[in-house]
């Protein structure tokens, strides 16, 4: 079997945030300026804003909690035709309610009828939300350490026939 080689990821960005509701805002600012200038279309682009925006509400409520001594760490890579925002929380497979973090397990489709009917909370749009505002989503735990992973590919083909 041949395999096809790789390029390795160049680190474009790695910072971290207090886990305080609100700082969504500046992940996104600062991953946005990172990337920018990088190949992505400007609606690309709007479109990974929004999934970094909300994986990262997702980190700092769900995954550590709102503690801000708790940081959620984002890192920016680049690797041939992708670019990648990883964001990490201390979430493992349960955060601080004793629920299970978004993203594990098994969760149903949201459904707007069922929610407006009741039979689904009104809650849960997040992952889905995000799954369809870039080109691939990946969700990691590795004990405590829960990581989101968002890519879009610069050429901007695969999702800009969409919008």
């Amino acid at each position: 079997m041949t395999q096809v080689a790789r390029p390795t990821p160049e680190r474009l960005d790695a910072f971290t945030l207090p886990s305080k509701p609100g700082n969504e805002r500046l992940a996104l600012a600062r991953v946005a300026g990172t990337v920018q200038g990088r190949g992505l279309s400007d609606a690309s682009l709007e479109r990974l804003k929004t999934a970094v925006a909300e994986a990262t509400m997702n980190a700092i409520e769900h995954g550590n909690g709102n503690r801000a001594e708790i940081p959620v760490e984002v890192e920016v890579t680049r690797s041939g035709d992708d670019i990648t925002v990883a964001i990490s929380d201390q979430g493992g497979e349960t955060h601080p309610g004793g629920e299970t973090h978004p993203g594990h397990g098994d969760h149903e489709e949201p459904d707007l009828l069922k929610k407006l009917d009741g039979d689904q909370s009104p809650r849960g749009w997040g992952l889905f939300l995000i799954r369809n505002m870039v080109d691939a989503m990946d969700v990691t735990t590795d004990g405590q350490r829960h990581t989101i992973w968002l890519t879009m590919r610069t050429t901007g083909a695969a999702h800009d026939e969409h919008v």
